[in-house]
This record gives structure tokens, C-alpha cells and sequence, in this order.
């Protein structure tokens, strides 16, 4: 006599999956950045840049040295958004004679 265990390790149909689909929610925000970068120039990117100065500064006062993003250690990101910030500020006068150009 052996015993039946066909019936075990079935899945339940009226269950949902555990995981839900890939929501592209990022690339949408993304591209809403890139929009207002467009569209704002280096205003935008020296908004941006301020913002996330301010986080990662107070993040590495806070005790964070190491970061998620490509360049690693905190110190690192905050030279490279320093620089992105000093061009930026660098490129606003010739975006405002752009635009004096396209609008005049």
C-alpha cells in the first residue's frame, strides 16, 4: 500500500502571483526630468543638482560614505554634483542669449 501525495504541491489557481509586474513608473519620471531639463535648461539641472547636494550632504553628515549610485563613495557624488552645479551655473548666460535668439 503506498501512499497518495499527488494532491500535494499543487498551486491554488484562485491565488495571485506573489510577484507583481514591472511597473516603468522610473522611466516615466525620468523622462518628466528630462522634459523640464529641456525645456528649463541649466536652471533645471542646477535645481536638480542643489537638491540632491543638500540630500547627499546631509546623508554623509549622518554617517552614509557609501552610496548606491555608480561613483561609490559620497565624497565622490558630491564632487560630481559640485561640478554639474558650476556648469550649469556657467551655461545660464549663454542659454538666456539662446533663447533671446529664438524668441527676438
Amino acid at each position: 500500500m503506498t501512499a497518495e501525495y499527488g494532491h500535494l504541491n499543487q498551486r491554488d489557481a484562485s491565488v495571485p502571483d506573489a510577484t507583481a509586474p514591472f511597473d516603468p513608473l522610473r522611466l516615466c519620471v525620468f523622462t518628466t526630468i528630462a522634459v523640464i531639463a529641456a525645456l528649463a535648461g541649466p536652471l533645471a539641472v542646477l535645481a536638480f543638482a542643489a537638491v540632491a547636494i543638500t540630500g547627499y550632504s546631509r546623508a554623509r553628515r549622518a554617517g552614509l560614505l557609501r552610496s548606491r549610485c555608480k561613483l561609490g563613495a559620497t565624497r565622490n557624488v558630491l564632487i560630481y554634483l559640485w561640478v554639474v552645479a558650476v556648469l550649469a551655473v556657467a551655461a545660464v548666460p549663454l542659454w538666456i542669449m539662446m533663447w533671446a535668439k529664438v524668441l527676438g
